[in-house]
């Protein structure tokens, strides 16, 4: 599979980070961008933890060899997928600054557009069937634009925002000037 590598070749990823931050990266657990619901937004904190527990529940079945987005740092593979989740999440990198972060040694690395979980996050209702086809396309790295979604009756389109699930030691490279404050407010 192309987008999992198990390697110690140097890779660089990106992170939205607070800046007392000590190492790069979300963990799902601590403090990822959907870890905590916004204020008052309890219902987006339950639909977080079911596209999080069904997608790990399929990887355990089907996908054992890609890391787990429970126990691995979630980060972007790119500035441009950084800068792509800022876009569309503007509320969840509020106050943060962009980070790039080197590998160092030997990892773990799988890359899925996150644009899967945005979609399992609309407020609708889906057949065990459709969440097994959605994790399936998540874990075997198909693109949201690759595959007929609809919404609403609607075509669903979004842009990929492809994240790297990163299991190994990574080292900061830069903190970069560019934050997650909305302009003229930083």
């Amino acid at each position: 599979m192309d987008h999992l590598l198990k390697d110690s070749t140097k890779i660089e990823l990106y992170a939205w980070l607070d800046d007392d931050a000590e190492l790069p990266g979300w963990d799902i657990l601590v403090g990822n961008p959907f870890g905590r619901s916004l204020p008052e937004d309890q219902f987006t904190t339950v639909q977080n933890y079911f596209a999080e527990y069904h997608l790990e529940y399929f990887r355990q079945r089907l996908y054992r060899q890609f890391p787990s987005r429970l126990h691995a740092l979630l980060l972007f593979a790119t500035r441009i997928d950084a800068e792509t989740f800022r876009q569309k999440h503007p509320t969840r990198v509020f106050g943060k600054a962009l980070v790039r972060a080197r590998s160092k040694g030997a990892y773990v690395c799988s890359f899925h557009d996150s644009s899967w979980l945005d979609y399992l996050r609309l407020p609708h209702s889906l057949s065990l069937a459709a969440l097994d086809e959605i994790a399936n396309h998540y874990w075997r790295g198909a693109l949201v634009e690759e595959v007929g979604l609809t919404f609403l009756n609607e075509r669903w389109r979004e842009p990929p925002v492809i994240e790297a699930l990163f299991q190994g030691t990574l080292e900061t490279v830069t903190r970069r000037a560019e934050s997650g404050w909305l302009p003229g407010f930083s």
